[in-house]
């Protein structure tokens, strides 16, 4: 039976796992060659398992003020119109009914400039808020514009024949993403805008089991979702060919180059077989706008490609509310566990610096009866998968993360974000607290500051001020009489852009190297199949 410390229920050590070892594993919709648009049968368990409201996060109390934020698009389509409704963007009927399922309310300021812009074959450099619907604005467009060109038999799904040996896969649709989470997360909302269509999504990341992998990726891929290290093992191998892509994504992009993924991004965009024809269709979502970023963009997309910022430079949402109290090293264990107890129990991420801390604190809060779970860059993929989804699923609602979660997680209800360690870096915070207050819902963010954190005073104190947040009075000397805040203009080409997320982070957990290994060629073999297909 499970005990009980306030009113938290502790975690039971005796949960047994689901029968699912892997993400990549969880089921997809099976498109049948008999099917067609009109025939294709739903799949209540799925459709339930998908489109369930714990599975997805709904648009808070507060989503109006948050969808009127500042948006700047610069070159792409003349006379760009965003769309005001799903039902106005020219979306295929069967994409169109997955985002009804999902009860989007309306569509966030990204997704209402992104979609007119990608449904017309523009390629995109668009920088938002992580939270802010960004996986929607480029899966939507880009799965309904592979559904109607398939419906309309303009376009064909290629699978392996029964008993065939040698088969590439051929995707569709590359997505290049810097972490197994954030994988294993866009994977997900593939899942659910590919249901009842005959795409099929596929997601690789390395820690996992290549042979699992290689087993869904031989069912069928049309949709693949990959971090590069993997990505380049299998195109290596022949089991995947990238020669009929027609639209690829790079996600987080800053990030993969902060991780020195920027060798093996170059060779999968210009040396391996992927195609570089005028009909492939190129999407880079960033944080910042580095001069190494904006390098990428004008070599990847063509020379029309159009830019898209949502939100102001810099900024962060003023859904959070921000405490910072003063805590020694000494009195952290003793703070986190009152902290924990003046919150009424919701899902809590608690961040810290080190995977020695991460460990220590999840013991000392589990023996004190807390329902907690940890993940950081030493624990195998099982664990880790096994941890966040028993954050997710309520089972562990307190998780305990190294940087190696602070990016692009995406997970319903977080209510409470911690420091337990306060990262120096700004732009490391304000990505952090971005875990709460997720689509327009309220949160909290709780950061524990000492001595320690003196670099960080000026700049903390900046954002407290404009987010008409408290200023302490251990902080009140930093204030600025003169400060001012930028300005909603779009980054200038030639300075050295700051971060335009609102929930930005550029560390990673120390030790975590995934597959990041300088690339030793690519893979030279051809794929089987037809040539690429235009749009």
């Amino acid at each position: 039976m499970s005990e009980s410390i306030g009113n938290w229920v502790k975690r039971d050590p005796n949960i047994v796992p689901d029968t699912i070892t892997w993400s990549s594993e969880k089921r997809v919709y099976e498109w049948k060659p008999s099917y067609t648009k009109d025939s294709a049968p739903s799949d209540p368990a799925l459709e339930e398992e998908l489109f369930s409201s714990e599975s997805r996060i709904n648009s808070g109390i507060h989503f109006k003020s948050y969808a009127e934020m500042s948006v700047s698009v610069k070159d792409g389509p003349p006379g760009l119109t965003p769309i005001v409704s799903f039902d106005d963007a020219g979306l295929d009927s069967v994409v169109l009914e997955n985002v009804k399922r999902m009860e989007f309310a309306e569509p966030t300021p990204i997704q209402r400039n992104a979609l007119p812009i990608l449904m017309q074959n523009y390629d995109l450099m668009a920088c938002a808020q992580t939270g802010s619907g960004k996986t929607a604005a480029f899966l939507v467009p880009t799965i309904s514009k592979l559904v109607s060109k398939i419906f309309k038999g303009q376009l064909a799904t290629i699978r392996r024949r029964p008993g065939q040996a040698a088969w590439k896969a051929t995707p569709l649709v590359l997505i290049i993403l810097p972490t197994r989470e954030l994988a294993i997360q866009i994977f997900e909302e593939a899942r659910r805008f590919t249901y009842m269509t005959p795409l099929r999504p596929v997601v690789i990341y390395g820690g996992a089991e290549s042979r699992v992998q290689k087993e869904q990726i031989q069912k069928g891929c049309d949709i693949l979702v990959a971090t590069p290290g993997r990505l380049k093992d299998m195109a290596e191998r022949g089991i995947v060919s990238l020669a009929r892509v027609r639209v690829a994504i790079l996600d987080e992009a800053d990030r993969m180059l902060d991780m020195g993924f920027e060798p093996q991004i170059r060779q999968i965009m210009m040396s391996s077989d992927l195609a570089r024809d005028e009909g492939r269709q190129t999407l880079m979502f960033s944080a910042t706008f580095p001069r190494d970023i904006q390098t990428l963009a004008r070599e990847f997309l063509k020379e029309d490609f159009c830019r898209l910022r949502v939100g102001r430079i810099g900024g962060t949402t003023s859904l959070i509310k921000q405490n910072i109290i003063h805590v020694e090293d000494y009195e952290k264990k003793e703070t986190i566990f009152n902290t924990l107890l003046d919150y009424p129990p919701s899902r809590t991420l608690i961040f810290v610096e080190t995977k020695r801390t991460a460990d220590a604190l999840d013991d000392f809060l589990y023996n004190k009866k807390f329902p907690t779970c940890s993940i950081h860059g030493d624990r195998d993929q099982r664990e880790r998968e096994l941890a966040l989804r028993a954050f997710k699923e309520g089972k562990s609602p307190i998780l305990i993360a190294t940087a190696v979660a602070s990016r692009g997680l995406d997970i319903k209800d977080v209510m409470h974000v911690i420091n337990y360690d306060l990262s120096n870096d700004i732009d490391e915070y304000v990505h952090r607290i971005g875990r709460t207050a997720r689509a327009g819902n309220p949160g909290t963010a709780t950061s524990f500051y000492n001595s320690n954190n003196i670099p960080l005073a000026p700049t903390l104190t900046k954002l407290l001020l404009e987010c008409k947040q408290e200023v302490p009075g251990f902080l009140q000397s930093y204030i600025n009489p003169n400060v001012t805040f930028e300005t909603d203009d779009f980054y200038d080409e030639e300075a050295e852009p700051a971060g335009c997320d609102a929930n930005v982070g550029t560390g990673d957990d120390s030790g975590s190297t995934w597959g990041n290994q300088a690339d030793s060629g690519w893979g030279s073999n051809q794929a089987q199949g037809p040539a690429n297909d235009g749009w």
